[in-house]
């Protein structure tokens, strides 16, 4: 028998089995990624169909998706606590699947860009709600448990989407890439539209006032542990951002590995997903700080010897495969429990508080990540210096958060 769901605040059971919400949890978050994913193969011919010469400057159709997506998100928040999960899911939806549809039949660069930031728009209704469902539902360990599940359905579409978008350029063009998008989105919202509950019940919803909405972000920035793992999370994302900016550049343009630049985008992909899977399993029994303080400092001792060894001279690809392989197994463990952290002293405003932090991480991620994608220069060393130093940055802010103790018990949060 299916294991019901009981809110954590709220009491009531959730007439949705518990696998079905983390797979729905998991296809809702996933939006993003497919957004993403699966048109990294199709960067080039799109650059070369609508005449853009300069080859960073087709990372732009990346850029602006995420625009778009840090825009919209600090906007989600407050609507979603006021409004409940279901409506402004449901419509966030349904613009990603529009812009989508329209982004297939562009016949300009610019007109492109504008549909992928409209995209944007729509897609930060998934990545507010989709977390504010879960903290509606769950807390504390149990929480870091479910959005580890989350996580490893989540990177099942980095492991399969680059090589579909292969296969649409294989058999059709980029166009259909975006066809593909609006299509299985559109079998997302209807999936969400039947099955969904409500989750956030009438006495929990904040009204929708410049002074209630003032106070939510006050709750949420002023809180320390809220504020400072959602930065260190920020910087940190920051570099995988600037690694999807580049990815295509790296595998296809440094080591030539054509048609193959699916498989070893899958590769990294699937490591991270067995690395959510491990996660799930072992926060309960070693907690959360435990764990991902932990895989930070092995995240940065990995990161610090890719860089020193880029600067050596060229990199061969088993040895890059090896350490950034190695450097994502832990970035797993930092992230599902990093955006636990932050969220669990913040429950009472989940909706707001899952808006400011899903804001902050993505406006400024896509930020550093930009700069890091820009530098790009025909090595690797741009990519390994940004996943080394944003590590640094996320360590401190880590300390800051914690008071300068790492591995500790904090009175207000769970370990």
């Amino acid at each position: 028998m299916d294991q019901q769901v009981k809110p954590a605040r709220s009491g009531y059971a959730l007439p949705i089995p518990r696998w079905e919400l983390i797979a729905l949890g998991a296809a809702l978050m996933s939006v993003n990624a497919l957004a993403i994913d699966v048109m990294l193969p199709g960067l080039q011919e799109i650059g070369a169909s609508l005449g853009v010469e300069n080859e960073n400057h087709r990372q732009l159709v990346i850029s602006a998706y995420v625009g778009g997506l840090g825009l919209a998100t600090l906007f989600f928040g407050p609507i979603s606590d006021r409004f409940g999960r279901r409506i402004p899911l449901l419509a966030g939806l349904a613009v990603y699947v529009a812009a989508a549809l329209g982004a297939a039949v562009s016949e300009s660069f610019g007109m492109l860009l504008a549909l992928r930031f409209i995209q944007g728009l729509g897609a930060a209704s998934t990545r507010v709600i989709a977390v504010s469902v879960i903290r509606d539902t769950f807390g504390g360990r149990a929480m870091a448990e479910v959005m580890s599940l989350v996580f490893m359905v989540f990177m099942l579409v980095p492991i399969i989407a680059p090589g579909i978008g292969q296969l649409i350029m294989l058999a059709f063009d980029w166009h259909w890439i975006f066809v593909m998008m609006g299509v299985s989105t559109l079998a997302i919202l209807f999936w969400t539209w039947k099955r969904l509950p409500e989750t956030l019940h009438e006495e929990y919803r904040r009204p929708f006032t410049a002074r209630s909405i003032f106070d939510a972000f006050r709750i949420v920035v002023t809180t320390r542990l809220s504020l400072w793992y959602t930065l260190a999370l920020t910087i940190l994302f920051g570099a995988l951002f600037g690694f999807i900016n580049s990815a295509q550049q790296i595998y296809q343009g440094i080591y030539g590995v054509g048609a193959l630049f699916p498989v070893f985008f899958a590769a990294v992909a699937g490591m991270m997903a067995i690395s959510s899977f491990l996660n799930s399993r072992l926060v309960g029994k070693i907690g959360m700080r435990r764990l991902s303080h932990g895989a930070l400092l092995g995240f940065i001792a990995v990161n610090g010897l890719a860089f020193i060894i880029s600067l050596l001279g060229p990199m061969p690809l088993w040895l890059f495969t090896g350490l950034f392989g190695l450097a994502m197994i832990q970035f797993s463990w930092i992230g599902a429990n990093f955006n636990s952290l932050a969220m669990e002293p913040v429950g009472h405003v989940a909706g707001t508080a899952s808006s400011v932090q899903g804001f902050v991480q993505t406006v400024f991620s896509g930020v550093i990540g930009a700069l890091i994608g820009q530098a790009f220069d025909g090595t690797v060393t741009p990519m390994a210096a940004g996943y080394f130093f944003t590590s640094l940055g996320g360590l401190a802010m880590v300390l800051i958060a914690e008071k300068g103790r790492l591995f500790g018990v904090s009175s207000t949060s769970p370990r």
